[in-house]
């Protein structure tokens, strides 16, 4: 069974937070998922990162270092309310869902 969707929302609050921490590219991202076990490939990311954009959550910029430039994201005053939110209810969901072992 893939249960993959049900984690959607857990990628997205992920991204805001690396977010609300410093500027964050896809590469970088998809390294940092990966770490905690999801693999995820660019043309998965990027439209979550997009959807991010275009919700008013990230703000995007094009870097470039010499001849090559990557886009990169930060996490806007929207997002960061969004993102405080977010943690309220998680952490209130996350405790029903492990209160009882």
């Amino acid at each position: 069974m893939d249960d993959r969707d049900l984690y959607a929302g857990l990628i997205r609050l992920h991204v805001l937070h690396h977010a609300s921490e410093e500027a964050v590219y896809g590469l970088a991202m998809i390294e940092e998922l990966a770490r905690h076990g999801y693999r995820m490939s660019p043309g998965t990311l990027y439209p979550v990162l997009h959807g991010l954009e275009k919700k008013g959550y990230l703000k995007s910029t094009m870097e470039r270092s010499g001849r090559s430039g990557r886009r990169v994201y930060r996490i806007t005053a929207s997002g960061r309310r969004a993102l405080t939110a977010a943690k309220l209810k998680v952490r209130e969901l996350f405790g029903e869902l492990f209160e009882k072992g």
